[in-house]
């Protein structure tokens, strides 16, 4: 029987980097659904539509072909047969991503395809609705979460080494906008699931992060 583990929580909370590493180390298929609804994010953006037109951006869902390969060390993202991992990695894809994500029609559209990807295999499955919505029945459910201005410092940090400095009022202004849009939305809002385990790295390095989040599934699991 497969093992399935969902791991929610606000923008910035290290959801994806902690669990490629974890996915990685546990022999587990990493499914970054954020860069699913960041991929409809970009094609909004880049085919002129604003991505709050919920008509708008219906339209172009049967235009979309989406695919998410495993590779060694996390997920390339495939739009159309294009490679967009690093593309949809941008601040305004980012933000584009989370007024898309409030769409119901778009996350309808990627619910099925979420869904199967756990069907047959121990995925590690992370973003905001995954514990409360695509994957109700997971094995082990996590809430990720950080103090806002622990997660912008976070983030700018990770756009200096990108060589995008911008700065900390800003990204933590965007941060704060992205948790209200992804808190407040009408559909599949994020929330933490009643069963879901917090863990709040707010004075947590990487390293402890890691360590405890590997504790918390292997015992959820069964598997220590």
């Amino acid at each position: 029987m497969s093992i399935s583990v969902a791991i929610d929580g606000p923008s910035g909370a290290g959801k994806s980097t902690l669990a490629r590493r974890l996915a990685a180390e546990m022999g587990f298929v990493y499914v970054d659904t954020g860069a699913m609804y960041r991929s409809i994010g970009l094609y909004a953006l880049e085919s002129g539509t604003d991505p709050h037109d919920a008509a708008g951006v219906e339209a172009l869902l049967p235009q979309i072909r989406l695919e998410a390969r495993p590779v060694p060390g996390g997920q390339q993202m495939l739009l159309n047969g294009r490679d967009v991992t690093e593309q949809v990695r941008r601040e305004e894809v980012g933000m584009a991503a989370s007024a898309v994500s409030a769409l119901p029609a778009v996350r309808a559209f990627l619910l099925e395809k979420q869904r199967q990807m756990a069907a047959s295999q121990n995925v590690l499955m992370d973003g905001r609705d995954i514990g409360t919505v695509v994957l109700p029945g997971a094995t082990v459910k996590i809430f990720l979460t950080a103090a806002p201005q622990a997660r912008a410092l976070r983030r700018q940090k990770e756009l200096e080494a990108k060589g995008q400095a911008r700065p900390y009022s800003e990204v933590l202004a965007d941060v704060m906008q992205r948790d209200e849009q992804d808190s407040t939305r009408a559909s599949a809002p994020l929330r933490q699931a009643e069963d879901a385990v917090r863990l709040d790295t707010t004075y947590l390095n990487f390293e402890e992060s890691f360590v405890r989040l590997r504790e918390i599934i292997c015992r959820r699991a069964g598997l220590l």
